[in-house]
């Protein structure tokens, strides 16, 4: 880590993927991604059941009986150790874990632990909170609305305005992200297309679901997204290694980055996390009252379980996570 001025996906990639990076570092985060910040994995066990519906559904679409799922980002495996724990009898799961950090200790023997996601495989790919920890350059219209690009220090996060944003980066912000009142932000999606094309792409057939904070042409916040979190907290975002370092999304630019191939079915679907679960049985209606006197400690169960599905498909929460779908081949 120096104090010399950088692009923010060149600073945030070393901050957070780095030899010393946030991600790679057990001593920064012995705790992994769950010791900062709760995903939607972390809130209930409700979700990694939906997830393991999804897996079924897609092997039966597939007419097989032998599936594979791909969590890209796994954190410490808290996914991929909730799904195999809800998955049908009869169904058979090649598990794999895709993370740059070490493989945790205790994990399931079965699950295969890979930098990359694995490629020619079929079944279901489940990328949850992946690609908004995927570095993007960070632009800023200047006193004349030219957008150029933020530079950042290390150090302290201190910003500065660079050169003007040229090529293909500047052909991204016009077609999605465009900036011109003085002080607009944006954060240059064009790594996070590329990173979800080449998630697809692995895939010899089946589904990819990408779920993260996300916006739409049309609906873009003026001054970007970019923060930091550590130990729970929202923070300033230093790119030093100290904090995560996230932007929300742009989940309609992901989408039209996969290209059409041969075997693809049908069109990308873009969707919330309130709709995405309500199709996977969560919607977090209460229990009937009659069933506190028939079956109290079910009734109990049944509320508790109804108070974490409606934070899973809260309006303002969770509920708003996009929800972008690919399917790939099959039937």
């Amino acid at each position: 880590m120096t104090d010399e001025w950088r692009g923010w996906r060149e600073a945030a990639q070393t901050a957070l993927y780095g030899y010393a990076g946030f991600y790679r570092s057990p001593d920064r985060s012995p705790a992994g991604p769950a010791g900062h910040f709760r995903t939607s994995v972390h809130a209930s066990p409700l979700f990694a059941a939906a997830v393991a519906r999804l897996l079924a559904a897609t092997a039966r679409q597939l007419d097989t009986g032998t599936v594979a799922f791909v969590d890209v980002g796994a954190g410490r495996g808290e996914l991929l150790t909730g799904v195999l724990a809800a998955v049908p009898d009869g169904l058979t799961v090649t598990p794999y874990a895709v993370e740059v950090a070490a493989r945790p200790p205790g994990l399931d023997p079965r699950i295969e632990w890979c930098a990359e996601p694995p490629r020619g495989v079929t079944g279901l790919l489940f990328a949850n909170e992946w690609l908004d920890n995927v570095p993007a350059e960070v632009a800023e219209a200047d006193s004349d609305g030219v957008p150029r690009y933020v530079q950042v220090r290390t150090s302290d996060g201190a910003e500065r305005l660079g050169p003007p944003v040229t090529g293909a980066d500047a052909d991204w912000l016009e077609r999605w992200w465009p900036l011109s009142a003085p002080g607009e932000r944006a954060e240059i999606g064009r790594t996070r297309d590329a990173a979800w094309a080449r998630a697809v792409g692995s895939l010899g057939a089946g589904l990819a679901v990408a779920v993260d904070y996300a916006h739409v042409r049309g609906g873009r916040p003026p001054f970007g997204t970019l923060t930091g979190f550590r130990e729970g907290r929202e923070v300033r975002p230093v790119p030093d290694g100290s904090c995560d370092l996230t932007a929300h999304v742009a989940l309609d630019a992901c989408a039209a980055a996969v290209p059409a191939a041969p075997g693809r079915t049908g069109e990308p679907e873009l969707t919330d996390q309130r709709t995405a679960l309500g199709r996977l049985g969560i919607g977090g209606q209460r229990p009937p009252l009659g069933l506190a006197s028939t079956d109290p400690a079910g009734y109990v169960r049944a509320l508790a379980a109804a108070g974490e599905a409606a934070e899973l498909t809260a309006r303002g929460g969770l509920g708003d996570f996009g929800w972008l779908l690919h399917r790939v081949g099959g039937r």
